[in-house]
């Protein structure tokens, strides 16, 4: 298989690094002709994950997508779900044609407020069997310190789902196989929003016992929610996976948490434009949290504590007063 990564960010570089160091070759989309200048000179990327090193002669870099998607069998597509319209409406429809793609995105596409297989599907009909997910509990800055990360790859095919997870197995990355190729998007959206709950709850001073409550309570939250949008007929999945619980629970706890780090800030008093222009990003649970809402108006799923978060972040609701909401029902 050849390999194609669309996405210049610390995600894509870190997937970048895994497949290489796992042996692959690969073509590599950045869309900055001064960042490619600067990989190919000192071996790293100018702006993320600075410690990891490449051996150039497994990389094509190239700033045009479409020469990328044209060398590559599967591709890999590592965008922040905010920009990944963006970048794909670049694409012919033609280009993708007996190609795979495996995503990386831990979000909703903004506009239409669809996980990317649906967006695909309506925008250039993308087959569901040749879209698989690379998700789970594995941050960018771990994999680049070749600590060891769990990896959880869905597709409709086993058997082909397995073939791809094979090319990322490193001695510091093990691989783990489902096929709840919707649930496993939705739990990757969700955790983002729980996490940034969690540090709001942090800035707000509660403490470690409080915040075990609150993410026993969010995962319970996400499970029901997941078992209501989950399509009728597949297979029960367990909840308490890495996959689910796994990257919850990592998301909510660690400092390289972007969701928790933006929270705490938003805990602290900051307002969303103000921790935006501090921290020079809004994290995905910002806009998670907003398509989130708009999809349960349908599943009408019980979420307390995501429509609390959601007040907090998109209807001024006093970060204090939402949380004091959140205790009432936590059990």
């Amino acid at each position: 298989m050849q390999f194609g990564i669309i996405g210049g960010g610390s995600w894509a570089t870190a997937l970048a690094k895994i497949l290489t160091d796992s042996g692959n070759n690969i073509h590599w989309y950045i869309r900055n002709e001064d960042s490619i200048h600067y990989f190919k000179k000192r071996r790293h990327n100018p702006h993320y994950l600075s410690t990891a090193y490449f051996n150039p002669a497994q990389l094509q870099l190239n700033a045009d997508i479409n020469a990328v998607i044209d060398a590559s069998d599967v591709l890999v597509i590592a965008v922040p779900s905010a920009y990944v319209e963006e970048a794909l409406v670049l694409v012919p429809a033609e280009k993708w044609v007996n190609k795979k793609i495996v995503s990386a995105v831990k979000g909703i596409t903004p506009t239409k407020n669809q996980l990317l297989h649906e967006y695909l599907a309506e925008t250039v009909q993308f087959p569901f069997n040749q879209y698989f997910t690379l998700l789970g509990p594995c941050h960018a800055e771990e994999v680049a310190a070749e600590k060891l990360s769990y990896l959880t790859f869905s597709g409709s095919s086993e058997t082909e789902t397995a073939a791809i997870a094979a090319c990322f197995k490193t001695d510091y990355i093990n691989t783990v196989v489902n096929t709840d190729v919707v649930g496993v998007q939705y739990a990757a959206v969700m955790k983002n929003i729980y996490a940034l709950g969690a540090g709001i709850a942090h800035g707000l001073e509660y403490g470690d016992n409080f915040l075990s409550v609150y993410i026993a309570n969010c995962a319970n939250e996400m499970s029901t929610f997941l078992q209501k949008i989950t399509p009728t007929g597949s297979i029960a999945q367990n909840y308490t996976a890495s996959v689910y619980l796994g990257d919850l629970l990592v998301t909510c706890y660690s400092l390289f948490s972007r969701n928790r780090t933006f929270g705490n800030m938003l805990g602290k008093g900051y307002s969303v434009k103000a921790a935006q222009l501090e921290l020079n990003m809004l994290p995905e649970g910002y806009f998670a949290s907003k398509c989130i809402f708009k999809t349960n108006t349908q599943i009408q799923a019980p979420m307390p504590i995501a429509a609390a978060i959601h007040a907090i972040l998109w209807e001024q609701l006093p970060a204090e007063e939402g949380f004091k909401q959140i205790e009432s029902f936590l059990t």
